[in-house]
């Protein structure tokens, strides 16, 4: 695997608006973080003030269903992100992030994202963009799956 953040966050969505200078740019406020299989990177409930993008492996996203059983919501690969909600709001994690497969991990915390934003606004206004369309298209996904299990109107 390159060591050069930049090479890995060109592959993800949220970061495909910025040019490669603005890449080299960002990626002095973020860091690699590996982890092992089994190993969470998070857990539903905490307190969230990072987000994660994946440089390599998997990730099984797990949520407590009704019945307060843990259930695999998805799975994440390369390219994949996590955590996005810290960077906005500072509520607690919606879900549990657990490894799969050995995974490589880049991580942005609030204080760099802030960091961000304040030093190198138009920046920031780009990865708000790129966090806001996932968000969106994340939020059109679940509506769709929450469709599949209403009743119709009558």
């Amino acid at each position: 695997m390159s060591e050069r953040l930049a090479d890995h966050l060109s592959l993800i969505p949220i970061f495909s608006a910025l040019q490669n200078e603005e890449l080299q740019t960002i990626e002095k406020y973020m860091f690699f973080n590996k982890i092992e299989p089994g190993e969470y990177v998070f857990r539903e409930g905490e307190k969230g003030d990072y987000v994660c993008f994946v440089a390599g492996g998997a990730l099984d996203v797990i949520k407590l269903n009704q019945h307060a059983q843990p259930v695999v919501i998805t799975t994440l690969a390369k390219g994949g992100s996590i955590g996005e909600m810290a960077l906005i709001d500072k509520l607690t994690r919606s879900a549990s992030v657990r490894a799969v497969a050995p995974s490589s991990l880049i991580v942005l915390t609030r204080k760099g994202f802030d960091l961000i934003l304040k030093l190198h606004p138009e920046i920031g206004i780009k990865i708000l963009k790129g966090v806001a369309s996932l968000l969106s298209i994340n939020l059109r996904k679940t509506s769709d799956k929450l469709a599949e299990f209403m009743p119709p109107l009558a």
